[in-house]
């Protein structure tokens, strides 16, 4: 089973996920993608740990996630749009490479027996990037967002904390 959680940024996706694996599993595991670019995201980092009790298990993975142990569990995978960053900058933002990597990792992933609880954010909704790496990686973004939305059971789109189910 596969979820896919999108919305913008603070629009309660996290909170939402969570939930959510705590009803379909005792024992989830969280799967952080974020790479700790500075103290700032460290902190940021820090803040989400907090919302998550003993319950929980925990994993950091910035790009291989399929290479886990997650047969039969419930998984939170936060987040794709973290994940996809780590692919562009190491490799060095070119889009075609980071395309064909992330899609040929995440049919690994999808393969995988478990329920995954996918979140990514809709970045393609706000101001046009000013610089080409910025709408390269908006496009990147899109293209990813709909590869997994696609094959997705069930899609929610998260506004001011509420969610709203397009598939």
């Amino acid at each position: 089973m596969i979820y896919y959680i999108t919305g913008g940024a603070r629009s309660g996706k996290s909170s939402y996920a969570q939930t959510l694996a705590l009803s379909l599993s005792n024992n989830p595991i969280y799967l952080a993608t974020a790479r700790k670019w500075d103290n700032d995201f460290e902190k940021r980092i820090k803040i989400h740990q907090t919302d998550r009790d003993n319950r929980w298990e925990n994993l950091e993975i910035e790009t291989h996630i399929a290479t886990q142990q997650l047969k039969n569990r419930v998984v939170v995978i936060d987040c794709i749009t973290l994940w996809i960053t780590n692919y562009f900058v190491d490799n060095q933002y070119n889009i075609e490479t980071c395309l064909s990597l992330i899609k040929a990792e995440f049919d690994k992933l999808k393969a995988i027996d478990a329920t995954l609880i996918i979140i990514s954010n809709e970045i393609g909704m706000g101001l046009h990037a000013d610089t080409k790496n910025g709408r390269d990686f908006t496009d990147l973004q899109g293209w990813v967002n709909q590869h997994i939305a696609k094959v997705a059971n069930k899609a929610i789109f998260m506004v001011s904390g509420l969610p709203i189910t397009v598939k």
